[in-house]
């Protein structure tokens, strides 16, 4: 065994794996940095270069580029509020905000070298599972994987604060739209309105982008600024992160820890493992205060789990061939490639590889974030340009990553539509994480607890393994409430009477209603009279997680309204005019990339938005829009991409 790891460590160190992995690092590092695009697109980017490399030297550019995804796509996430992949949402909430108060560096500094630490715990843990793994991912059955999911449910109670009937209404929604298409147990379509589009259901790339991307820029094209409210002293946030991630090193460690034994479950990695680190995050912080307007440890803790979580997905896939997420996906593709065999081969044949993977993972994630940190100072700066310039290159990037879901123009159509919803949900304050959630876990929650009540019955939820996870679960619902009223009882045994005049304290905030909310419960409970009668057809088993989101969203939408009758709620105005105008206009461009083809509305709009509203000076302008063109024609190429023609596009780019 040791032989075999001094020879995996020399492979490591030859000059062609060096330049190879620091070549899939650099890839890395663009892809990660391009909202959206992500590791699947980047690994099949690398997949025609691998025929005929050797196998130690084609890996090592392979793991550069799956190491350094998740923290090259920090800079998307924190800088520019757009989740850089789905791996990096909830990075969004507390490092974008960060940005907007000049704090882009702290952010940035905190997040790689987060990430580094949570990849070098990875590459630990896999190191171990590689011997003891195989037991243990066999004995998670499908009700465990089930619980997995409502555990991951259970943070919605975390991150929905004080406004948790809000939450479980957003969550049921996504929960709703999860279900959208075909049931995995029945073959029936659900919910698709006779819209092809809709047939296999909205990807979560779409929905990720709609929900946090659109909502950002449209309020910050609203408010006419830079992305930061004041420039960022970048040397002194710099070091500030680096010591935010030593005082929170125990965060960092209980994250990664969780990414890493999550991602070694196929299905559950990614934006799953993002939201439960980050729900965690909130839930063991004495002051939860800051959390969604600019905690250091709303950046720490997702950071810490990506790339660990990374790491954990190669367990499955180098062990059984089943891989861990999307990325493992294409990367268990390039494995068949150079001709190796995924499973027990992997172990005894080809250890020396399985451990040049691990060690190229640890070694990729030093490099990566020794980049980024380098990089972070001329990319932050970002903040102090005035986003009016950045928003049409931001629009197209986004449109661009979208289309990739599955390169249809539904896609932009139903990018619009999730960002009208983000746009209301951002302006009445409901909880876009706890959306995102339902909706990242109702096909894996379908899925499993079919394949539980099929194969185990009853007994399937009388498992150890079931007890246990229950058992977290209960505790991240109830421990939360039993907190607060521990404090609250503390604090009036504490306080003394008020005097005469004076106003005594309440311990809840008042609760406020505005125009929005109104508008979103009367379209909330239409939906679920509506989609309650829509699916009377389907079968007890087809129909069973659409029912029960609807019953999820209209029970507390009812809840809210009726806590509002009683405790009387202060009106709040919300403004949505100017929202509502910029997002008409996003769906005037979709129809012109409809009419015209991608390319040239891209061109065109990026001239005229730069050009009249952004009132740059011509070179500029045109400069840029050119930049958009060679892009788009790049990307095409590269992808073998096929944008929506029109009229225009096949006169021009043939």
């Amino acid at each position: 065994m040791f032989d075999i790891l001094l020879s995996s460590l020399g492979q490591l160190f030859t000059l062609h794996h060096l330049l190879y992995m620091v070549l899939g690092v650099l890839v890395g590092l663009v892809v990660g940095i391009i909202p959206g695009l992500g590791g699947i697109a980047g690994m099949a980017l690398l997949l025609p270069f691998l025929y005929g490399m050797e196998p130690s030297v084609a890996l090592g550019m392979l793991m550069g580029l799956v190491a350094v995804i998740p923290t090259g796509d920090t800079f998307a996430s924190v800088l520019l509020g757009i989740p850089g992949s789905s791996a990096s949402q909830a990075t969004v909430i507390d490092g974008f905000a960060l940005a907007k108060r000049g704090q882009a560096a702290r952010a940035l500094s905190s997040a790689f070298l987060a990430s580094m630490l949570g990849g070098l715990i990875g590459a630990a843990v896999l190191t171990g599972f590689i011997l003891v793994a195989r037991p243990v991912v066999l004995s998670f059955s499908s009700s465990e994987l089930f619980m997995l999911t409502l555990l991951g449910l259970s943070m919605v109670a975390v991150l929905s604060g004080r406004d948790l009937l809000k939450g479980l209404a957003a969550c049921g929604l996504g929960l709703l739209v999860g279900t959208i298409g075909m049931a995995p147990a029945t073959g029936e379509f659900r919910l698709n309105f006779e819209i092809d589009y809709l047939y296999d259901g909205i990807p979560l790339v779409v929905i990720g982008l709609g929900i946090f991307a659109l909502p950002e820029i449209i309020d910050l094209l609203v408010k006419r600024g830079a992305i930061a409210g004041e420039p960022a002293r970048l040397g002194k946030g710099w070091r500030q992160g680096i010591q935010d991630v030593g005082k929170n090193r125990g965060l960092v460690a209980r994250c990664a820890g969780i990414g890493s034994l999550l991602g070694t479950i196929p299905g559950l990695a990614g934006s799953v493992v993002d939201w439960m680190t980050y729900g965690h995050a909130v839930q063991s912080a004495k002051d939860k205060s800051q959390f969604g307007q600019g905690d250091i440890r709303g950046v720490i803790a997702p950071e810490s789990a990506n790339n660990a979580c990374a790491c954990g997905a190669m367990v499955p896939t180098l062990l059984f061939g089943v891989p861990g997420s999307g990325t493992a996906a294409v990367f268990l593709g390039g494995l068949l490639l150079l001709g190796l065999q995924p499973g027990i081969s992997m172990i005894e044949t080809n250890l020396d590889l399985t451990y040049t993977i691990i060690w190229s993972l640890a070694l990729a994630n030093i490099i990566g974030a020794a980049l980024c940190l380098g990089l972070a100072r001329p990319v932050a700066s970002l903040t102090r340009v005035p986003f009016v310039i950045l928003a049409p290159l931001i629009t197209v990037l986004i449109m661009f990553a979208a289309f990739q879901a599955t390169r249809s123009p539904g896609d932009l159509l139903a990018l619009g539509a999730i960002g009208l919803l983000g746009v209301l949900f951002k302006q009445a304050g409901w909880s876009r994480p706890a959306f995102l959630i339902g909706f990242v876990l109702a096909p894996g929650a379908e899925a499993y607890f079919y394949q539980a009540v099929q194969f185990q019955g009853s007994a399937a939820f009388m498992r150890p393994g079931v007890l246990i996870i229950g058992a977290m679960i209960l505790a991240a619902l109830f421990l939360p409430m039993f907190r607060q009223l521990w404090r609250k009882l503390r604090s009036n045994d504490t306080e003394q009477s008020p005097a005469a005049g004076e106003t005594p304290v309440v311990g809840s905030r008042p609760i406020t209603i505005g125009g929005i909310d109104l508008v979103i419960f009367t379209a909330l409970l239409g939906m679920a009279i509506y989609g309650w009668f829509n699916l009377a057809d389907l079968s007890l088993l087809g129909g069973l997680m659409p029912r029960l989101a609807l019953a999820i969203m209209g029970i507390a939408c009812l809840l809210e309204i009726l806590r509002s009758l009683v405790r009387r709620p202060i009106w709040q105005h919300q403004p949505l005019l100017q929202q509502v105008v910029w997002l008409a206009g996003f769906f005037v461009l979709v129809g012109a990339i409809l009419a015209l083809g991608f390319i040239t509305t891209a061109t065109l709009f990026c001239l005229a938005f730069l050009m009249f509203i952004a009132r740059l000076k011509p070179w500029a302008t045109i400069g840029m829009s050119a930049g958009v063109t060679v892009f788009l024609v790049s990307m095409a190429k590269l992808l073998t991409l096929t944008y929506p023609s029109g009229l225009v596009d096949p006169l021009l780019f043939g």
